[in-house]
C-alpha cells in the first residue's frame, strides 16, 4: 500500500468513526505528519517492490521490540548501557537483519582499539617474548629479547606456568585491555571516571600494539573484523606511533605508514571486493604544545609521501581536560585548504566552555567532518553552517553512551540531526574497548535508539550511502565504492528470502500469529 492509499483509507476510517468531525483537521494532521516523515533521514529515498517486502518484516520486528519495551522500558536495549546489554541486543532479528547488511564505510575509528580485547588476549598476549613487571599494582607488558633493567621484568609464559599465579595475572591482563564491567553506573559514576580507565587502556595496550610484527597483524586483525561485518572501506584515526623491534630498534612514522600502507594491500589482494583504508594523522594533544605543534608538522612529510593514502589531519584526547584546538591555531593555520582536517569537536556536555567551543574552530578551520559533534545543537551559528556546508558529523552512540556523555541513547542530541536530515554518518570509535566488534552495534543503536519508530529500511540504507559520499575517497574511488555496494545490497535484499529469519516470519505468518504484510 503506497503512501497516497494509506491517506485515502485512514481518512475513511476517520469518516467512519465520526462522520461529524471536519476532515479538514485530519487531512491537515496527515499531511504535517507525512512532510516530517518525508524531512527525516533517508525520508527522501524510494523502496523498488524486493526492499519493500524486507522493510515490513523489519519494520514488524521493530515496532515489536519497541511495544514491548514501551510497556517495560527496562527491555528497551537502547535505554541501557552497553556493556549491559550486548548480549540481548545479539538477539534481536533487527540486529541480526542489520548485520547481513551491507554497511558501507567506517569513518571514525582508532587504531589502537578498533579490535576485539579477546583477539589480543588470545593472540597477543600469547606470544614469545613478552614481558610482565608490576608497577605500583599497574601490570605493564612489553615484548623484549633482552630486558631492561627500569623494572622487575619477568616472563608472561613462565608467570602463566605456576597455577597459583596464573588466573590472578589471566583476570589482571583482561580488566587492563577493557572497560568492560557488569556495573557501569556504579564503576564508572561519572564521565571522568570512564575517561580514566579510558586512558588507562592506551597507556597498558602501548607497548603491545607498538611490537612491530603485532602492531601489523594487529591492524590487520581490525580489517578482518569490519569485513566480516559487511564493512568495504575504513578511516583510521592513528598517532601514527613510533613502532620496535626485539632488538630495541625503533621505526618511525613513515616506517608506521609502509607498515600500514602494505598491510592494507595485502589485505585488498585477499579481499577483492574490499576497496580500501586512508589514514588520519590524529597526534594526541597531551604534552607541551611544542611537541604538539612538531606532530603537527609532521603531516607534509606524511601527504607527501603518501597522497592517495593520507586522509588528513585530527587532534585527539580528552575534550574537558585537555587543550582546546585555538591553542594550536599557530600550527594549523598555514594547513588550511592544504590539508584535511577531521577535527574532533564537541565530545561535551558542558556548555559555552572551550571543550564545546571547540566546534567554532572546527568550522573556522574548514574542517571536512565534526568527530562526534555531540555538543553541536547548541550552537545553532555552527548547525547552519553544517547544514549549509554539508560537513557531516561522526556519531558514535555506544561510545557516546559508554564515556558518560548520555545513559538512554532516546536523549542522544543526534536524534535532532536524524530528525532534520542533517549530514551524519554512524561509526564505532573505540568499539574493542566496551565489547563491542566492527560496526553493527551502532547502526542497531542509532537505528532503534535515536531514530524515530517510523525510519525504515531506508534511513539504514542512507547510513550507508553517506558513508560513502562523506568518505576522503576521491570521485573515481567513490564510484567503485558505490557499485560495489549497491551489487551487495542488491544481493542482501534477495539472499533475506532465503534467511532463517525469513522463513521463521513465513511460519509466524501462517500460524495466524502476525498478519501478512
Amino acid at each position: 500500500m503506497n503512501e497516497i492509499n494509506k491517506i485515502i483509507w485512514l481518512l475513511l476510517l476517520i469518516q467512519k468513526i465520526n462522520s461529524e468531525l471536519d476532515n479538514t483537521y485530519w487531512i491537515k494532521r496527515l499531511i504535517l505528519q507525512q512532510n516530517e516523515r518525508n524531512r527525516t533521514f533517508g525520508g527522501n529515498l524510494m523502496m523498488n517492490h524486493e526492499e519493500s517486502k524486507v522493510n515490513n518484516i523489519l519494520m514488524h520486528y521493530k515496532k515489536q521490540e519497541i511495544y514491548e519495551a514501551f510497556t517495560n522500558s527496562r527491555n528497551f536495549l537502547p535505554s541501557r548501557n552497553f556493556m549491559q546489554v550486548r548480549d540481548k541486543i545479539e538477539q534481536s532479528i533487527v540486529y541480526k537483519i542489520i548485520q547481513a547488511m551491507p554497511k558501507g564505510a567506517v569513518l571514525h575509528s582508532h587504531g589502537t582499539s578498533a579490535v576485539s580485547s579477546e583477539w589480543i588476549f588470545n593472540n597477543v598476549t600469547y606470544r614469545e617474548h613478552l614481558y610482565a613487571c608490576d608497577k605500583n599494582g599497574f601490570l605493564a607488558l612489553k615484548f623484549f629479547e633482552k630486558p631492561s633493567n627500569d623494572c622487575n621484568w619477568q616472563l608472561l609464559s613462565e608467570l602463566r606456568s605456576h597455577e597459583d599465579q596464573a588466573d590472578a595475572i589471566n583476570t589482571k591482563i583482561r580488566n587492563q585491555l577493557s572497560m568492560m564491567t557488569t556495573n557501569p553506573d556504579e564503576t564508572y559514576p561519572t564521565n571522568n571516571d570512564a575517561w580514566n580507565k579510558f586512558e588507562q587502556f592506551f597507556k597498558f595496550i602501548g607497548p603491545l600494539l607498538t611490537y612491530r610484527p603485532v602492531h601489523r597483524d594487529h591492524f590487520y586483525q581490525g580489517l578482518e573484523e569490519l569485513y566480516e561485518d559487511n564493512v568495504l572501506y575504513l578511516e583510521l584515526r592513528s598517532t601514527i606511533p613510533k613502532l620496535y623491534d626485539l632488538n630495541g630498534t625503533e621505526y618511525g612514522p613513515l616506517e608506521t605508514m609502509k607498515i600500514y600502507y602494505q598491510t592494507t594491500e595485502r589485505f585488498r589482494e585477499e579481499h577483492e571486493d574490499f576497496v580500501g583504508v586512508k589514514i588520519i594523522y590524529s597526534p594526541h594533544k597531551n604534552g607541551l604544545t611544542e611537541d604538539v605543534f612538531k606532530k603537527i608538522n609532521l603531516t607534509s612529510s606524511l601527504m607527501k609521501k603518501y597522497p592517495d593514502f593520507f586522509a588528513g589531519l585530527d587532534l585527539v584526547g580528552h575534550e574537558d581536560r585537555l587543550v582546546p584546538i585555538k591553542k594550536y591555531i599557530p600550527g594549523l593555520s598555514h594547513l588550511i585548504n592544504k590539508v584535511k582536517f577531521y577535527f574532533h569537536a564537541g565530545e561535551t556536555n558542558w556548555y559555552g566552555l572551550a571543550s564545546d567551543e571547540n566546534l567554532l574552530d572546527a568550522i573556522l578551520l574548514n574542517t571536512t567532518r565534526i568527530g562526534h559533534g555531540y555538543a553541536v545543537v547548541k550552537h545553532p551559528e555552527v548547525l547552519e553552517i553544517v547544514k549549509q556546508r554539508n560537513i557531516p558529523i561522526e556519531v558514535c552512540p555506544i561510545s557516546n553512551q559508554v564515556l558518560g556523555l548520555v545513559k538512554d541513547l532516546r536523549n542522544h542530541p543526534a536524534n535532532i540531526l536524524f530528525a532534520s536530515n542533517f549530514p551524519v554518518v554512524v561509526s564505532n570509535d573505540d568499539p574493542g574497548l566496551w565489547g563491542s566488534k566492527a560496526l553493527s552495534y551502532d547502526f542497531y543503536e542509532a537505528f532503534m535508539g535515536m531514530m524515530s519508530r517510523e525510519a525504515d529500511i531506508r534511513a539504514l540504507k542512507q547510513l550507508a550511502i553517506n558513508s560513502i559520499d562523506y568518505s576522503s575517497m576521491n570521485d573515481y574511488q567513490k564510484v567503485v565504492a558505490k557499485d560495489i555496494w549497491s551489487q551487495k545490497w542488491n544481493k542482501f535484499i534477495q539472499d533475506f528470502y532465503n534467511s532463517d529469519i525469513y522463513f521463521h516470519f513465513l511460519q509466524a505468518v501462517q500460524k495466524k500469529r502476525i498478519a501478512d504484510p
